[in-house]
């Protein structure tokens, strides 16, 4: 016969890193963020070139803070810098975004392309969203597809 006993529960928490205590989780005063890009990626069995107008998108999502973006460059496929979006640092208020557009008929970047954007704050700020959103159409077909950028250097 089987008998209804409570089953205990027992949860345990723990913060795998240490936290200063001048500083909050997930909170950031800079980083540099790598974002893959591709203007053009290939097709078939030939591996044509499908041409994408590919768009970088910075978005300030502090909603109290501004940010400084004082690099947004854009690469090719073996490293070479193709053009500087930002010639001195520019203020992205709260909530406000920043995009900058490669021409679908520029395909000087290849299917390696990216940028590397870097910001900072003189507060600890919600980090923000830095995004590649690339489409493109040709005859009937359509094709778009993002990359959300990845943080390889944080500050402090």
């Amino acid at each position: 016969m089987e008998s209804n006993h409570e089953k205990e529960l027992s949860i345990c928490f723990f913060s795998p890193l240490p936290v200063n205590a001048d500083e909050k989780i997930g909170l950031s005063d800079g980083q540099i963020i790598y974002v893959p890009a591709y203007s053009h990626i290939y097709s078939g069995n030939r591996e044509t070139p499908f041409l994408l107008t590919v768009t970088l998108s910075i978005r300030n999502i502090d909603p109290n803070h501004q940010i400084k973006i004082t690099i947004a460059d854009y690469y090719e496929t073996q490293g070479k810098l193709l053009k500087k979006y930002i010639d001195k640092p520019a203020i992205l208020n709260p909530l406000e975004s920043f995009c900058y557009v490669i021409p679908e008929r520029d395909k000087a970047g290849g299917s390696g392309a990216n940028f590397i954007v870097e910001w900072k704050s003189d507060k600890f700020v919600n980090p923000p969203i830095v995004e590649s959103i690339m489409i493109g159409t040709k005859s009937k077909q359509g094709i778009s597809f993002t990359f959300r950028g990845q943080t390889i250097i944080t500050y402090k």
